[in-house]
């Protein structure tokens, strides 16, 4: 199985760090966002990739090069100009197999601890053409908790919205290539596309997920990831 990680971010928000490196490579304790998700993924036992990148990319190569070095297979799909997710996954997928029933696709700037297994299954035996990952709505602000008649019960610090989001981690059909766009963004072309035509499905996680999008996104994800290890160590 192939993943296709989408690693052409500019990052505008972590400015200054990235006016040197793309987004995926901000360091997260001391390793590139890029690397935490590498090693997740081949952890689970995948061990092709196909890095999708533009801005500063060879900052990427530079640092896994073909990835020998992680035990894995790391491909580089440079967009001369900026596609888009969708253009990128759509170039990317020139280099899997056309043997391959299908691929991961994944955000360059999420971060989750969200199993595979769960999404491949779902996929398979639903008979998807794509299945997403979805994470519950973030919610930035406390919630007060109030009687009918004003009485203030309870704060519940950012409690969660009952809503569900895209979390940037998907399974799609190897055979979707050409129903990508050449330019633009998969997710207001071919996903709704595929949810009229009832091919789409979501499989709905209450794991970690992060998308690093600012630096209190890193703050959280690189507190969350020590504390991790802290609990792997001490077990």
């Amino acid at each position: 199985m192939y993943a296709l990680i989408l690693a052409g971010g500019r990052g505008e928000r972590l400015r200054p760090l990235t006016d040197s490196i793309p987004k995926p490579m901000v360091p997260v304790n001391g390793k590139p966002l890029l690397w935490h998700q590498v090693i997740k993924l081949k952890g689970e036992g995948i061990k092709d990739f196909v890095i999708l990148c533009s801005y500063l990319w060879e900052s990427i190569r530079d640092h896994f090069s073909d990835g020998s070095e992680m035990g894995v297979r790391i491909q580089y799909s440079v967009e001369e100009i900026p596609l888009g997710r969708g253009g990128g996954l759509r170039q990317g997928m020139s280099l899997v197999p056309k043997t391959e029933m299908f691929v991961i696709s994944l955000n360059g700037d999420v971060l989750t601890d969200q199993s595979l297994e769960p999404l491949v299954t779902s996929h398979q035996r639903s008979g998807a053409r794509a299945t997403m990952m979805l994470t519950p709505y973030p919610n930035s602000f406390g919630v007060v908790k109030i009687a009918n008649e004003g009485q203030v019960l309870a704060f519940e610090e950012k409690a969660p919205l009952p809503f569900w989001i895209h979390a940037g981690f998907d399974i799609l059909d190897r055979d979707l290539e050409t129903e990508l766009p050449k330019l633009g963004d998969h997710e207001t072309t071919t996903l709704p596309r595929l949810a009229t035509e009832r091919s789409l499905y979501g499989v709905k996680s209450k794991a970690f997920w992060q998308s690093i999008d600012g630096f209190k996104d890193l703050e959280r994800a690189e507190k969350v990831l020590s504390q991790t290890k802290s609990t792997e160590q001490s077990g």
